[in-house]
């Protein structure tokens, strides 16, 4: 199926792509985009709280440095507080050498004795130094006259360890921030980086999209499958398709139907749902060719199979059977045909014949010659009748018997043959005697002695039939392969196929639960043996007005 052209699907407009690969690309640069975002801002969040916290910590390693330092205190208690005072000068160094904003020491009353801007020494603090001449260290981020900084606050102990005043000291926050400003370019970069091998990626990603999706658009594919489905369950060819491990991808109504199989087969692998035989084989792969014969339930099925791109294979199947029957129904019609033709010059003759004795006015041996002929007919057609008492059955046996006389070979029933009308499936029955008496006659004529003996007999409900030929007979190398589908020793018919005889009397006798076998006839020839159980309907259920009269049942050998 072509893909609608672009021609097709009306005027440009803008907006939203249409084409799988447009919308696909689109989607993906989104995706890339918003977590390349939402990952440079979780990473960003974290690293201004750790750049904080940092300066924090550096504010109080200073603070407790300055506490630490030996005579602070002791200038604290000693001295007044003015800006060339001692801790003053102290502090100034202190800040100069850490590169701190400032370094303010105080007193218990939050008196400064230190600040970078000496006017303000003997000032009290402008933030609450509470918890700091309480004892405690503090880290904080606050704003004082200097403006916002990052703090560290602790106590400082006299002699005594109590509590004198506070040391407060502070980084200036710009700092913090142009370090996290700083670290932003880089960190865009590697973004950037990421952002661009992301599109790379879906670039590519989409353009493989593109050449598996054929450029189509989401509408179209819809479109396409919606007719897919539609088609598939509409057309009378079944059509499966597997997948490259051999699982059943598909299975149309048809090919439920010809398969015998259920929706639930689909998803399935073909050897689980198909039992081993000629139908898995060619469905499987394992049988190559064009127009491949199988059975499967009785059912005559023609299959193709083609290989896909991706390792699987879509098969088809047409059923054959009617055709099948049809092509069998036209070799026996053809045989009667010849049959007929011949009686037509055999019956030409014995009439020319008898106008000859009454010409010569052998009027008794005319009578004799008609007597016999009559008589040679009527006798055969009652054996059969006789013996064979299902009508359908009797009638392809007088038929067989004929076509096969034609052809030099003697069709015969087996002593012992006794087959009451109670036969549950008489057609299924012709069938299997139909095929086996075709196979022999092949096999028989041109043979020496030519002749079949067909024996069909009742035991219970079970039909037992022998048919016997004095062919040449069959390998027995072969006897598993003859009943094989497209298996034959013979040239193809005007119908073009061979092979299925067997294998459907094969098929007919397994649905019933019965057997066929072959084996090699005394004196030469084959013998095929089928057994049908459950052939047969109970006495109880027989038609009273078909049924036999007890003084025709008897053996008139």
């Amino acid at each position: 199926m072509n893909a609608p052209s672009i021609s097709d699907r009306g005027p440009r407009r803008f907006g939203w792509p249409q084409r799988v690969f447009s919308q696909v690309l689109l989607m993906q640069l989104a995706i890339i985009t918003g977590v390349t975002v939402l990952v440079t801002g979780l990473f960003l969040a974290p690293l201004s709280a750790q750049l904080d916290d940092e300066a924090m910590r550096r504010a109080l390693a200073i603070a407790q440095s300055t506490a630490a330092r030996p005579g602070i205190a002791e200038d604290l208690r000693t001295t007044e507080a003015s800006a060339s005072g001692p801790v003053q000068s102290a502090a100034e160094r202190i800040r100069r050498a850490t590169g701190a904003e400032y370094v303010v020491v105080m007193d218990r009353r939050g008196v400064r004795w230190s600040h970078p801007e000496t006017d303000r020494i003997g000032e009290v603090v402008s933030t609450d130094p509470g918890n700091a001449l309480r004892g405690r260290e503090v880290m904080e981020i606050d704003s004082g006259t200097l403006g916002r900084s990052a703090r560290g606050k602790v106590p400082l102990r006299g002699p005594g360890d109590e509590v004198v005043g506070a040391v407060s000291v502070g980084i200036e926050y710009d700092s913090v921030r142009a370090r996290l400003l700083g670290a932003i370019p880089g960190l865009l970069a590697y973004a950037g980086g990421a952002l661009a091998v992301g599109a790379l990626a879906a670039y590519l990603i989409s353009r493989r999209l593109q050449r598996q999706t054929h450029d189509l658009a989401f509408s179209d594919i819809s479109a396409l499958l919606t007719e897919r489905e539609a088609m598939l369950h509409s057309i009378r060819e079944g059509v499966v398709a597997l997948d490259g491990t051999g699982r059943i991808r598909l299975l149309n109504d048809e090919a439920q139907r010809l398969l015998g199989l259920g929706p639930e087969a689909a998803g399935r692998p073909l050897a689980e749902v198909l039992d081993g035989g000629r139908t898995a084989d060619v469905l499987a792969g394992r049988v190559v060719g064009d127009d491949l014969l199988a059975v499967q339930g009785g059912r005559v099925l023609l299959a193709n199979r083609m290989e896909t791109d991706d390792g699987g294979a879509v098969v088809t199947l047409r059923d054959r059977t009617e055709l099948e029957h049809l092509g069998r129904e036209l070799d026996s019609t053809t045989g009667l045909i010849d049959a007929l033709r011949a009686q037509d010059h055999e019956h030409a003759n014995r009439l020319h014949t008898l106008l000859g004795l009454l010409e010569l006015e052998m009027h008794e041996d005319a009578m004799e010659f008609v007597t016999e002929v009559v008589g040679v007919h009527r006798a055969t057609a009652e054996q059969v009748t006789e013996k064979v008492q299902d009508p359908l059955l009797a009638a392809l046996l007088v038929g067989k018997a004929t076509v096969a006389a034609e052809r030099g070979v003697s069709l015969r029933l087996a002593p012992g043959t006794l087959l009451p009308d109670r036969v549950v499936d008489p057609r299924g029955l012709v069938t299997v005697v139909g095929n086996l008496v075709d196979n022999a006659t092949d096999a028989a004529a041109g043979s020496g002695d030519a002749r079949i003996e067909v024996g069909l007999r009742a035991e219970g409900r079970t039909v037992v039939l022998r048919v016997r030929d004095s062919g040449p007979g069959i390998a027995p190398e072969q006897y598993a392969s003859i009943f094989t589908e497209g298996w034959s020793t013979k040239d193809l018919p005007a119908h073009g196929k061979r092979g299925l005889g067997l294998a459907l009397v094969r098929r007919l006798a397994e649905r019933q639960g019965g057997s066929v076998t072959v084996a090699g006839a005394d004196g030469g020839g084959a013998v095929f043996t089928v057994v049908l159980p459950e052939a047969l309907a109970g006495p109880e259920t027989a038609n009273p007005a078909t049924a036999p009269h007890p003084a025709t049942t008897g053996d008139s050998r």
